[in-house]
């Protein structure tokens, strides 16, 4: 148990409007830490719907759901938030950065508010991922002079700013060209290589899931491959 960062049990999903719908069903996988995981499937499948419950966020569902040896099915709201913040790095299809904020500013505000750490270290640690990323000489320019690549990046240092658990994309590459496409994925792998980050992403490109280290498959909510 102490090598797995995630593991679901039993999980079935149903959405009751306009009528009842099973939407995730009786799934039950296991991911160890520093694995780099996509997550596939159709349009419809389910697997943004999963991605929402192995992030927390959505707590209707039935079965359990453990992040690093923490079983959360049934724990209240603020408790939840509290662990996302610590636990989850998040990287979305758009970088949902602040656009007047510079990159190192964007960077730090996870971890100002998990208020953990002084200003001056969180400043040291935000630079030390811009650097790792390769944009130490972006860190104080407004995150909307960025292109979209380098935005994404920010994106990917800001998630792993509280040393979480692990990260969480929604289609991280989605919105990028294939060249920044490949920046990004090469990123991820390191992180899951060097610094026994785990990573779950869902994506639709095929090329970015066969180089992953494994993949879920989702198919009318059912796991068929894992």
């Amino acid at each position: 148990m102490e090598n797995l960062a995630l593991s679901v049990k039993n999980l079935n999903k149903y959405f009751h409007e306009p009528q009842t719908f099973h939407v995730l069903k009786d799934i039950s996988f296991d991911i160890k830490k520093g694995e780099f995981l996509a997550l596939t499937g159709k349009s419809g499948s389910g697997k943004s719907t999963l991605l929402y419950i192995l992030s927390t966020m959505d707590t209707t569902y039935e079965g359990s759901l453990t992040i690093n040896g923490l079983t959360l099915t049934g724990k209240a709201q603020n408790e939840l938030a509290a662990f996302r913040n610590e636990h989850i790095g998040f990287v979305f299809q758009f970088h949902y950065l602040l656009p007047e904020f510079s990159a190192l500013d964007n960077v730090m505000l996870p971890a100002l508010k998990l208020e953990k750490k002084s200003s001056e270290e969180i400043e040291e640690s935000a630079m030390g991922n811009l650097k790792l990323l390769g944009l130490e000489d972006q860190a104080l320019k407004p995150a909307n002079k960025l292109s979209g690549g380098q935005q994404q990046r920010v994106a990917i240092a800001r998630a792993l700013i509280n040393e979480p658990t692990i990260i969480m994309g929604d289609e991280p590459t989605g919105n990028l060209d294939s060249k920044n496409t490949q920046i990004v994925f090469d990123i991820f792998r390191e992180l899951a290589k060097e610094r026994g980050q785990t990573i779950i992403a869902v994506t639709h490109d095929d090329d970015f899931a066969a180089n992953c280290d494994r993949t879920l498959e989702l198919m009318d909510g059912k796991l068929i491959h894992q």
